[in-house]
Parts: structure tokens; C-alpha cells; sequence
């Protein structure tokens, strides 16, 4: 006899539920989040055992967890998960219910679940574009305090060597000037921290055939490669480049 177990993760408790096959309440627990005791609560429920767990916050640890108990994980997609939210009861255990029920009627809505390797690279590839947003942002600040006293750059770009000049010449308000300072001091330290991002991404992508391969594209540089790889992961999960194009949303089906 097979039984399914659903996971409600949350940040310090959350709450397992065991259903058998019948869907049938078999128990529930609700446990503080330590490894020893989520892989407790996992084994206990049989030999035979499917978990649902929601890719939801933290689950990275909770889901190597699970895999090193032996036990089939199944990741469940939040946005998916939301349609079944209409409910007149909603609460952890029905929440765990739900997940480990439409694992059990093979209903549930899965998601990738990605090995440690490419999700520590997805991490630095997603901070790099983080810390560019940052970047962006501090400028415009720059341009707008600039706006505010009507000063308009003599040069073409403030961020080039003539404009960081231009900007050593300024003479405004005290206040104008310590904010300006102040940006431009946050702009040169989040670049350096870019640059850094950017050569650990490099340390390990270098020799990757995808990663070399997808940059013959034109218009694909290293920057744009390593978000392609980051985010598809294992290109083979895909049955055909039809479904690849699918699921990054270029198809009009």
C-alpha cells in the first residue's frame, strides 16, 4: 500500500500530512523545520511514499532533505496550486491535504525540481541582475537630483571618463552635492560587486557545451548564455525544441 504525504512549508514549523490510497487521513504533524525531523516525519510514513511539497519559499533545503530519504518528490507549482485556493476551508493541514490528495488523484500541477549545482548558479545569476537593477536605479537618482538644480551634463554619458569630470566640477547645493557624492560612491562599489558576479559566474560556466554552443547565437553574449543555461537547466528534460520554445513563452499555441 502506497501513501502520499503532503509538505505545507512554511519558515520555522510546518505541517505533513499522510493520506493512503484511499485518500484517507492517516495522521498529521506539525514539526518545527530541522532536517532530522522533516526526514523523521517522510520515512515514517512507509516504504512505498510520494511527497508533495510546494516550490514555495525555502525549498531548496526541504527538497534535498526528501531526496536523501529515497522517497519520490514531487514539486508542486504555487501558481497552479492557486486555482484550488476557493475553498470554504483553508488552513495548514488542509493546505497539506490538498497537496498530498491531488498527488494521489495524479492532479497535481509539478514543477522542475533542479539538481544543488543549478540552482547555485541560478542564484548568482539572478543577484548579477539584482545588483544591475541596483545600478539603474542609483543613476536615475543622480539624474534626478542633477534635474532638480537644472544641471545639464556638458558631455554625452555622466558615466563615462569626461562625465565623471563634468560631475568633479559641480558646484550645487550642499544637500544636492552630498546626496550626488553619496551615489556615486554606492555606484562604483555595487559595479565592483557586478564585476565579481560576473567572473564567478564565468568560473563556472567555463567548458560548459551549452554555454559555449547557445553564444554562437547572434546577439547571445556571455551574459544573456548564462541566464539561458541558469534557467532551463538540463536542456534533455524537454521531449523536443518545440517544448523548450513552449515553455519559455515563444509560441503562439
Amino acid at each position: 500500500m502506497g501513501s502520499y504525504v503532503g509538505v505545507d512549508l512554511h519558515r520555522q514549523r510546518s505541517v505533513v500530512v499522510v493520506l493512503n490510497e484511499d485518500g484517507e487521513r492517516v495522521s498529521w504533524s506539525r514539526i518545527d523545520n530541522t532536517p532530522a525531523n522533516l526526514a523523521r516525519e517522510v520515512t515514517s510514513a512507509g516504504v512505498d511514499v510520494d511527497v508533495a511539497m510546494e516550490a514555495t519559499w525555502g525549498w531548496y533545503w526541504a527538497a534535498d532533505v526528501i531526496a536523501e530519504t529515497g522517497v519520490r518528490l514531487h514539486l508542486a507549482h504555487p501558481l497552479a496550486i492557486a486555482g484550488y485556493a476557493n475553498r470554504r476551508v483553508k488552513n495548514d493541514v488542509a493546505d497539506a491535504t490538498l497537496l498530498a490528495d491531488l498527488l494521489r488523484m495524479g492532479r497535481l500541477p509539478e514543477a522542475w525540481i533542479s539538481t544543488p549545482a543549478v540552482r547555485q548558479l541560478g542564484e548568482e545569476v539572478r543577484y548579477r541582475h539584482k545588483l544591475v537593477r541596483l545600478q539603474t536605479g542609483l543613476k536615475c537618482q543622480v539624474h534626478q537630483v542633477l534635474g532638480k538644480e537644472g544641471a545639464i551634463p556638458a558631455t554625452k554619458g555622466i558615466w563615462w571618463t569626461g562625465g565623471q569630470a563634468w560631475l568633479d566640477q559641480l558646484e550645487l547645493g550642499d544637500a544636492y552635492m552630498n546626496r550626488i557624492g553619496s551615489l556615486r560612491d554606492l555606484i562604483e562599489l555595487n559595479g565592483r560587486e557586478i564585476r565579481q558576479a560576473d567572473a564567478r559566474i564565468h568560473r563556472r560556466l567555463r567548458g560548459d557545451p551549452g554555454y559555449e554552443a547557445i553564444q554562437q547565437i547572434a546577439g547571445v553574449g556571455s551574459v544573456l548564455a548564462a541566464v539561458f543555461v541558469a534557467e532551463i537547466g538540463d536542456v534533455h528534460r524537454f521531449a523536443d525544441p518545440r517544448r523548450l520554445c513552449s515553455w519559455a513563452g515563444l509560441t503562439e499555441e
